[in-house]
C-alpha cells in the first residue's frame, strides 16, 4: 500500500522557532577541469523538532558550510508529521522502500534505544523516537535508507486512526 508523502503547508511559529537539525553525510565530488579539480560538496541533514516532526534537506554547494546550510533549509521546506507510540515508539510494525533500500521498522520496549544505522538513528531521534528496532536491506547509501524511512513513518497509523478509517469501534 502506497501512501503519498504529505508535507506541512502552514505551521505555527513556536514549532518552526525549536527545530533542530543534524548532519548525516557530507560528499565531495570533483570535476577535472584544465587547470586541476574542481570541488563540490553535497550535505544530507534531518531537520526536526524530536516530538513528532522530521524532514529531511539535500544541498549542494562549492564549500561545505553552503551545502549544510541549503541542506538545513530544504530540510524545514519538506516537514511531515510522525506517528509516535506512548513510550517513545512506533505503533507497529512497518516496512519502507526507496529504490534500492529498505528498512524494517519495529517496536520496542521503553529501555530498548534507537537500534539503528547512523542514518536511520538521525531520523528517529529528530522525530523523538527513543525506542526502536530497525534492519535496513539492499543499498546502504543514505540518502535512499533516509527516504526509505520517511516513506515508512509517514504510512505509521494509531489504533485510533485506524478504528476511525474502518468504522469499527476500538474496545479495550
Amino acid at each position: 500500500m502506497k501512501h503519498k508523502i504529505e508535507y506541512l503547508d502552514t505551521m505555527e511559529v513556536e514549532e518552526i522557532a525549536d527545530l533542530s537539525e543534524t548532519l548525516v553525510k557530507v560528499n565531495r565530488s570533483a570535476a577535472v577541469v584544465k587547470g586541476g579539480r574542481r570541488f563540490s560538496f553535497s550535505a544530507l541533514s534531518i531537520v526536526g523538532n524530536r516530538d513528532g516532526l522530521v524532514g529531511f534537506g539535500f544541498g549542494k554547494a562549492r564549500q561545505v558550510p553552503s551545502a549544510i546550510e541549503k541542506a538545513a533549509k530544504d530540510g524545514r521546506k519538506h516537514l511531515q508529521r510522525v506517528q509516535v507510540a506512548e513510550g517513545g515508539t512506533i505503533p507497529h510494525e512497518i516496512t519502507g522502500r526507496f529504490c534500492g533500500s529498505m528498512i524494517r521498522l519495529l517496536p520496542a520496549s521503553p529501555g530498548t534505544g534507537i537500534i539503528a544505522c547512523s542514518s536511520v538513528r538521525a531520523v528517529c531521534e529528530m522525530a523523538g523516537i527513543t525506542n526502536i528496532l530497525t534492519k535496513s536491506y539492499g543499498s546502504t547509501n543514505p540518502i535512499n535508507l533516509v527516504k526509505a524511512t520517511l516513506a515508512a513513518l509517514a504510512e505509521l497509523r494509531s489504533s485510533e486512526q485506524l478504528s476511525e478509517l474502518r468504522g469499527v469501534p476500538l474496545h479495550r
